[in-house]
């Protein structure tokens, strides 16, 4: 496909999705509820095809020598399957925000003021590897009242085709336009320049993937972008603190998993409780095999820790996103140095305290700038599911609009209402 067929090609995908949208935005919470639930029937009911689709894919990374872990992603096996079904039923389950009323005022003119929750209208998504995130859009499409345009990474194309199929089908089931969700079938990578410069069709765009995808979106794209480029988290041990609790939340916000962007990559310790505390989180992550790049006050207290892989600590270890079993360690005079530290190193994400000090507390929610902020609780918590969101479509760091995990209240938006009885301005 030449240039100009990729750029009609997305062109007729904009109208047809500007024309979707007014049908999506106006649908009743049953219809849109019974097409998650025929989507959920449907990633079941064709299990067996979706992994001979998904089969191809999986031969033609390997084929292409893609590493494990990418192969990995890319795999749509029946666990993976039903956790897209429950997805789309707990979507189902969940309250229509759509056409919410809040904050009616009475003013002294006797009008009444408020705010309405409405859909965005058309947003597009460009994402990379995980076939499922297909599923994840479609449905949070479907449940804000949105039209979307999917464009996944051609290393899935065969697995998100087939995915795209019964979407559609359970569109139709609906009564709801087939071209609610569409998927560019294209691997050709201008069509997501085109895509991302269509302010006539598409009102935001949504990048999931890595940071190279995200930074190039970012400079290109021709409308807003809800993103986030690097998951730089922090967690505070304060003075005091309960070192026990400090010692098991530490733990699970970095080795839980190291690859998600909410993982805790550097450890902030107050000086006044650094000499009991890092020797025994030293001890942890030596056991797991966590490499600590520490400052120089913090590697003298580490250096009695059997076994622990230790390394100085250089300038840029503060801005880093190692997504590995590695973390920065650093210590600090107290909360006021750790906020200072985070603000200016963070990639304001998530950031956590653990504190006894319910003042210093207060403090770190005040006055550390991310879009997550926490009290003594790990940062594997920023996560649309564990928000009570149902789902998330990404997390984006951005003051504007959406902030944090993005669920279905990040796809819409707010119209102001007035409400009178013939009053007229003076």
């Amino acid at each position: 496909m030449n240039a100009l067929n990729i750029a009609e090609t997305m062109q007729a995908l904009g109208l047809q999705a500007k024309q979707a949208s007014a049908q999506m935005a106006k649908a009743p919470s049953a219809i849109k509820n019974k097409a998650l639930l025929a989507l959920a029937r449907l990633l079941r009911e064709q299990s067996d095809a979706l992994q001979a689709d998904n089969a191809k894919d999986l031969a033609r990374a390997q084929a292409n020598g893609l590493s494990a872990p990418m192969v990995d992603r890319l795999r749509l096996t029946p666990a993976v399957l039903e956790t897209c079904a429950q997805g789309c039923e707990q979507l189902a389950a969940m309250a229509d925000v759509v056409g919410e009323v809040v904050g009616m005022k009475q003013m002294p003119s006797g009008i009444r003021v408020g705010q309405m929750r409405v859909p965005i209208g058309v947003f597009g998504m460009i994402y990379e590897s995980r076939p499922n995130v297909t599923i994840e859009a479609a449905s949070l499409s479907i449940k804000s009242g949105n039209a979307c345009i999917l464009r996944g990474g051609s290393e899935a194309i065969d697995s998100n085709k087939a995915l795209a199929r019964l979407v559609e089908q359970a569109l139709l089931e609906a009564g709801l336009p087939a071209a609610g969700v569409q998927l560019v079938q294209t691997t050709d990578r201008e069509a997501v320049g085109q895509l991302i410069a269509m302010p006539a069709f598409v009102d935001v765009i949504i990048p999931r993937g890595g940071k190279g995808l995200i930074e190039r979106i970012s400079r290109d794209a021709k409308v807003p972008v809800i993103k986030h480029l690097d998951g730089n988290c922090h967690t505070y041990i304060d003075a005091p603190c309960d070192l026990d609790m400090a010692v098991k939340v530490t733990e699970n916000a970095k080795t839980q998993k190291y690859s998600p962007c909410n993982a805790t990559e550097s450890l902030l310790v107050a000086r006044a409780v650094a000499a009991d505390f890092l020797p025994r989180i030293g001890a942890v992550f030596a056991a797991k095999g966590v490499e600590m790049r520490a400052d120089a006050e913090a590697l003298a207290l580490l250096q009695s820790v059997p076994g622990a892989s230790l390394l100085p600590a250089t300038e840029q270890d503060w801005s880093e996103e190692y997504l590995a079993a590695v973390i920065s360690i650093k210590v600090v005079e107290g909360v006021q140095e750790a906020i200072a530290h985070i603000n200016q190193y963070s990639s304001h994400h998530t950031e956590a305290i653990i504190t006894r000090d319910h003042m210093h507390a207060q403090q770190f929610l005040r006055e550390v700038d991310s879009a997550s902020v926490m009290v003594n609780a790990s940062t594997r918590f920023a996560d649309g599911f564990e928000y009570g969101l149902g789902a998330e479509i990404g997390i984006s760091t951005d003051k504007f609009h959406a902030r944090g995990p993005v669920g279905i209240e990040g796809l819409t938006s707010l119209k102001y209402i007035v409400l009178g009885e013939g009053e007229v301005r003076g």
